[in-house]
């Protein structure tokens, strides 16, 4: 089924955007580099990775097994066209197969594709499926969940989540197009939630009842406008949203999860009553999941990487593990704590510090990987750094904040044919002669070249360069 290009760039394009504006200029740095009077040193923040669509990452198992279609291969039809039951579901048959990685896929060439369930042949036993997310990681919610069904949304199913990596399971939202009928609960909108209810389990009908246009496809459990009731309708004022996180009890693990589940327990019905003259028309089919989430590093991270077939966060503030829920050995002086979003903008690091005899030992912040000294009582020093507290370079490397790799020096590395080596970071060139250490003429191999013409520089600015060489060579 074609799917206009421009619409689904422009859907990307606000998902994008929605998560810039969720992430604009707060806890995006961990630390920064500041001049104080005994030099330069770092400054520590509070931080977070910055959100991304967490679709490509998911693993996708399906319940019951068989209840994916096409196996064997079956005919079914669509509620807009009942009785025209022409299509087929064939897993044998790359273009007839709907398998769950569909649900998941990037959609580039433009046809939509979908995973499709068996059809309703065994009315009235319920048709049941279920479809479960997970990452290995403990991941936060920063937009909108968005599921989209393809043929019809389900008029009755649960979304939930799991905080122990699918141990135990708690509902995050009842979808109904009867609350009451299906769940015995009653019907809700966001309107109905405020600041002290904001972490409520609710049941809508919002997504469920059937409207008869192919445009109702998605289905959204609603994180922004949660957020809104804190920050504002544009979410302008972040700053109360991130203290309400520190300060009301359950805010932010609302917002946490390691899997998700959809339990699909009854499909589109077309707003009607089951026709068990004709069941093939009921089924389940999803084209897309979408979960803009960030990696949950505990404010202790600010980015998370795919290492080993799984999201891990870059931790820093010494501290350790795949969500950054632990110090680091030689670090646990104080009892580890998540980093803080207070003060805001840039919160608190509680970063781990140095335990025992490791406290005393001042490393060059420059030099070694962290300022403590590691278990063993040694600086742990960085590329080309040596000495006690990692503040001198080892031959072949220059400091300027830190130790820096040479490019030229006055023993092995010259500058050659007549190019000056300033501070063995850069070879200074004859107009002649280019190449990091000026080993190639200037106009070698080109057309009209040859050792006069090579001098094409006017005798004033021959000058000028030696001139600016002689200074160069004085100032260092």
């Amino acid at each position: 089924m074609p799917m206009d290009p421009s619409s689904a760039m422009l859907s990307q394009a606000l998902l994008l955007l929605q998560c810039i504006i969720l992430t604009l200029g707060q806890y995006d740095i961990c630390k920064s580099l500041v001049s104080t009077d005994d030099g330069p040193t770092w400054e520590y923040y509070a931080c977070q990775p910055k959100p991304r669509s967490m679709k490509e990452y998911m693993q996708i198992r399906v319940d019951p097994p068989d209840i994916t279609c096409g196996n064997p291969p079956e005919r079914f039809c669509t509620l807009e066209n009942p009785y025209l039951c022409s299509d087929e579901c064939d897993a044998s048959t790359k273009e007839l197969a709907h398998p769950p990685k569909l649900m998941q896929d990037q959609e580039r060439t433009g046809l939509i594709t979908y995973w499709q369930t068996v059809t309703w042949g065994r009315y009235p036993e319920p048709l049941l499926a279920n479809i479960s997310l997970s990452w290995n990681k403990s991941l936060e919610l920063a937009d909108d969940i968005q599921i989209t069904f393809e043929y019809g949304r389900p008029t009755k199913m649960v979304l939930d989540k799991s905080l122990n990596y699918g141990r135990t399971w708690q509902p995050y939202q009842y979808y109904a197009d009867d609350c009451m009928d299906a769940f015995g609960l009653l019907p809700k909108t966001m309107q109905d939630l405020s600041a002290t209810n904001v972490t409520r389990v609710i049941c809508t009908e919002q997504y469920s009842r059937w409207v008869g246009s192919k445009n109702e496809k998605n289905v959204r459990f609603e994180v922004r406008e949660r957020f809104a009731i804190f920050a504002g309708t544009k979410l302008q004022n972040m700053d109360n949203l991130y203290t309400r996180m520190e300060s009301m009890k359950g805010l932010r693990d609302f917002f946490t999860f390691t899997n998700l589940r959809l339990r699909l327990l009854r499909p589109a019905l077309g707003g009607t009553y089951v026709q068990r003259d004709n069941l093939l028309k009921y089924f389940y089919a999803i084209s897309n999941i979408e979960i803009p989430a960030r990696c949950k590093c505990n404010l202790h991270a600010g980015q998370c990487s795919l290492r080993d077939g799984t999201l891990q966060c870059d931790c820093e503030h010494n501290t350790t593990g795949q969500d950054c829920s632990a110090c680091e050995r030689g670090f646990k002086a104080k009892s580890w704590k998540p980093g803080s979003f207070l003060p805001t903008p840039n919160g608190s690091p509680n970063i781990c510090e140095a335990s025992g005899t490791s406290d005393k030992c001042n490393c060059n912040q420059l030099g070694s990987f962290h300022a403590r000294c590691n278990d063993t009582g040694f600086c742990q020093c960085r590329e080309g750094t040596t000495g006690q507290k990692c503040e001198d370079c080892l031959p072949g490397y220059t400091w300027k904040q830190g130790c820096m790799p040479n490019v030229c020096d006055d023993e092995l590395l010259l500058c050659q044919n007549g190019g000056s080596c300033i501070q063995n970071q850069k070879c200074v060139c004859l107009p002649s002669f280019r190449g990091v250490l000026c080993e190639q003429p200037r106009c070698q191999g080109e057309k009209g070249c040859d050792g006069a013409s090579a001098c094409y520089l006017s005798t004033l600015t021959l000058l000028l360069c030696l001139l600016a060489n002689s200074l160069l060579k004085v100032s260092t």
